[in-house]
């Protein structure tokens, strides 16, 4: 179990260092993380309300903070441009990302124009009951979204490594929050870069 969680703490590490030096952007996964937390209660509560919570408040701030603040010029950090980071990221890369969020744009689409999604669940009737239905969609797309990359790595990495990314990103919103909660304040100083040292895994 160490070697796995050791595994787990790479991941984390990497993403950190690779993916999370703007100060803005870890700003945004800190509101991202705490909006998922909200999410994952109400999992047990209303899957759909957190579907729509976690999909149009977790990852629109999440993402943004990549799309628009996260550098994407050479990293002289790690010593690495951005086309070798993606090409290495065990999880989404920009590319993977862009086909799931075009996913995640058109199930609304897709419900307004079949309400039953090909006969597949009962037509919904009403603004409600629609929105209901999108959650519901958005949850099955981020679960799906895991288990296909989970297996993915399966594929391409061995077991262990799909099963470390797998609960990186389960841990993703506690991790964020115990790493970037200085953030904010780090940003108020007018840090826009997280000053990341190699040696900060230690």
């Amino acid at each position: 179990m160490t070697k796995f969680f050791d595994k787990v703490r790479i991941l984390q590490w990497d993403d950190h260092r690779y993916y999370h030096q703007s100060r803005i952007n870890q700003v945004l996964h800190l509101l991202s993380a705490v909006s998922f937390l909200i999410a994952y209660i109400l999992l047990f509560v209303d899957p759909a309300v957190a579907g729509i919570l976690g999909w149009l408040v977790g990852m629109v701030t999440r993402q943004s903070g990549h799309i628009f603040f996260e550098p994407r010029c050479f990293d002289a950090i790690n010593g690495v441009s951005d086309s070798y980071k993606e090409s290495i990221k065990v999880g989404y890369n920009m590319k993977r990302k862009a086909i799931l969020i075009g996913v995640w744009l058109s199930l609304p689409i897709a419900l307004f124009l079949t309400p039953t999604l090909f006969g597949l669940i009962e037509p919904a009737h009403g603004f409600a009951a629609y929105w209901h239905d999108v959650g519901l969609a958005w949850v099955a797309l981020g679960v799906g979204g895991i288990c296909f990359r989970t297996g993915h790595l399966f594929a391409l990495r061995g077991a262990s490594w799909g099963l470390a990314w797998a609960i990186k990103i389960i841990l993703d919103p506690f991790h964020n929050i115990a790493i970037y909660w200085r953030s904010p304040l780090a940003l108020m100083h007018g840090e826009m870069l997280d000053p990341i040292t190699t040696d900060s895994l230690n």
